[in-house]
């Protein structure tokens, strides 16, 4: 069984969190590192908060009686770091690279509505990059799963036998449909103060350039919101049972503009954001109806 964590209508506060991941680790990770069972509970939290609409704004969603298909990772995201900044949590927090993300909605969530939230660690693996592991989050109401989400993360690590070589990027595909989006220098701060996710690399070029970047990125679930608040907006767009999942790809830079295109299948849709040009990927993306 694992550690739990249970928390009662309000999650634990951040800012100790964040205290607590600037310590260094007592041991640094290798082969025989293991990520251990930890999990963490909120129980009862609302999902209309204050920050909703001003979540909505930022990310571009409609307001309405149904939250954001990513608003519960927002509710969640203290239970993350919760989890990420666990003494027994082997790997240092700043550094960890968000790669993929999905999120399965059974139903559209009801703003107003509670949710008993629960997030645990698991499927760790070694990969010619480093060491990935997931954050799994579920979402229930009335005792009912009606949200699911797997965010795989990588902390880089030497890796094993031949690498083959640099690989050629994979060619791109052209789809249809497009739009244009703008992502402004605030954008990092704004996404920081309602989601809480405080990573220096999507503040400021300063704090950037201490972690490697000429300037501020954007946080990878703003782009995937902000793309999903445009997408939901078009002709053909499902509200029942939705995958939506990622793959975060090139960073996007800020100030910045991307396109965010996509194609209609019968069973889904496809979509990319790229850069200005076209000629290279910030995130990917496949939508399923279910």
């Amino acid at each position: 069984m694992p550690d739990s964590l249970v928390y009662h209508s309000a999650p634990p506060a951040l800012l100790p969190l964040y205290g607590k991941a600037l310590l260094p680790k007592q041991h640094k990770p290798g082969e025989q590192t293991r990520i251990p069972d930890l999990q963490a509970d909120l129980l009862g939290i609302a999902t209309n908060t204050p920050a909703l609409k001003t979540y909505q704004r930022i990310c571009g969603f409609k307001p309405g009686s149904r939250a954001p298909i990513t608003w519960p990772h927002i509710l969640a995201f203290p239970l993350h770091l919760k989890l990420l900044t666990e003494k027994s949590f082997p790997l240092p927090l700043l550094g960890l690279v968000h790669l993929r993300n999905t999120i399965i909605q059974h139903r559209p969530v009801s703003a107003g509505e509670n949710l008993d939230i629960q997030v645990t660690l698991g499927n760790q693996q070694r990969t010619d990059r480093g060491m990935e592991f997931d954050l799994i989050t579920e979402a229930r109401a009335a005792g009912k799963l009606i949200w699911e989400e797997t965010s795989t993360n990588l902390f880089r690590m030497a890796g094993q036998g031949a690498s083959g070589g640099s690989k050629s990027p994979p060619q791109l595909d052209h789809y249809p449909f497009s739009e244009a989006i703008k992502a402004p220098e605030s954008i990092g701060r704004q996404y920081a103060k309602v989601s809480g996710d405080r990573n220096p690399i999507h503040m400021h070029a300063l704090s950037a350039r201490a972690f490697g970047f000429p300037r501020a990125i954007a946080h990878g679930m703003w782009t995937k919101a902000h793309a999903l608040a445009l997408l939901e907006q078009q002709e053909g767009w499902q509200s029942g049972p939705v995958k939506v999942s990622c793959q975060f790809k090139k960073p996007l830079f800020l100030p910045g503009t991307a396109q965010l295109n996509w194609r209609t299948r019968a069973d889904g849709w496809d979509y990319q954001i790229l850069n200005a040009k076209g000629d290279a990927p910030h995130l990917t993306g496949r939508i399923d109806w279910l």
